[in-house]
């Protein structure tokens, strides 16, 4: 493409786009129309240079015009409480929902391979005691001692609040880290899995397996599962990286990225309820059947939320995504 000849052709819309575009009164009927059909030509003239001929300066001055005009045409809007509510019984379900076939798979393999962590060290002594020597193994499953009192050991407020901020942290990772070939998310799963695998092994060597159970299940339930969807998504999000599919891969990962992070704030709220779980019901002492109980009844409402409020909005064609006015807009390709 000759470059001089094009930006000659094309100079007095540009300018007229500008025009328009810099107008303090209110554009007529005529007017609006006519920005609207600039606005798309220069979109494509944008994405014709791009393609054919970069050229710097002209590309930038094309892109601002294409945002400004952009801006012009949707305008702006403010966040209310639709948008809340729309997050929350849409949005938010729906991508949890579209990336079920991720995170079912990723639970059920996570939660075997923390079951044959465990079966390994609480039947072979010697794993025991590469991991402490055996006073301190003692200490920690003996009645009363560290694996007890670990969530009772701070004021239910505060540990609460700092359980939350750990799991959150460990979710947004999972989703951030994913478009990274999906590897980091693997081995923050894995870590979480030796933690517990660990701690189901030595609990059950000591003949106190019943009591792990009942300190780990009132919250962990919920804590595992936000953590397998977070894990499941980031693992999505890195095979999009791999495979985008019938999309470009920058518009598959601006898709699944914007998805990933409505579901960092969703998961934020989850593991919200989990770390209250686990600083208020855990070391409570209520019995271990109703604090299971509580923990089993927070799972099941998420899943039914989910499969319930998610699927319904999906099969009505929620993404998870932002809505169309609030995302980039799509450059045509062709004149």
């Amino acid at each position: 493409m000759d470059l001089d000849v094009f930006v000659s052709a094309h100079r007095a819309e540009w300018d007229r786009l500008e025009v328009l575009l810099g107008r303090r009164r209110r554009l007529t009927g005529a007017e609006a129309d006519e920005l609207v059909a600039l606005y798309q030509r220069t979109a494509t003239h944008l994405s014709l240079i791009r393609s054919s001929a970069p050229d710097p300066q002209l590309t930038g001055r094309l892109s601002q015009l294409v945002a400004r005009a952009r801006s012009a045409v949707t305008g702006t809007r403010r966040a209310s409480w639709r948008d809340v509510t729309r997050f929350l019984t849409h949005g938010f379900p729906a991508a949890v929902y579209r990336s079920r076939h991720w995170w079912v798979p990723t639970a059920l393999l996570s939660t075997a391979l923390a079951v044959l962590l465990g079966w390994w060290i609480g039947t072979h002594p010697e794993v025991q005691s590469s991991i402490a020597a055996p006073d301190e193994l003692r200490e920690l499953t003996r009645p009363g001692g560290q694996y007890e009192t670990y969530y009772s050991s701070h004021p239910a407020a505060s540990f609460a609040a700092h359980v939350w901020t750990n799991n959150a942290q460990a979710a947004a990772m999972c989703l951030v880290l994913g478009a990274f070939l999906c590897l980091p998310v693997i081995w923050i799963l894995f870590q979480n899995m030796l933690n517990v695998g660990v701690g189901l092994g030595l609990m059950s060597s000591a003949g106190r397996l019943d009591t792990f159970l009942g300190l780990i299940l009132p919250h962990g339930l919920l804590e595992l599962t936000a953590v397998f969807v977070a894990a499941g998504t980031g693992l999505r999000l890195g095979w999009t990286v791999i495979d985008p599919g019938p999309r470009t891969r920058r518009a598959a990962l601006a898709e699944e990225g914007r998805a990933a992070l409505g579901m960092a704030i969703g998961l934020a709220l989850v593991l919200f309820v989990s770390g209250a779980i686990e600083g208020f019901v855990t070391p409570s002492g209520l019995p271990t059947w109703a604090r299971i109980g509580i923990g089993v009844a927070a799972e099941l409402l998420f899943l039914a939320y989910v499969y319930v409020l998610g699927g319904r909005a999906v099969r009505a064609g929620e993404t998870g995504d932002v809505e169309e006015g609030e995302r980039s807009a799509s450059v045509p390709t062709a004149a």
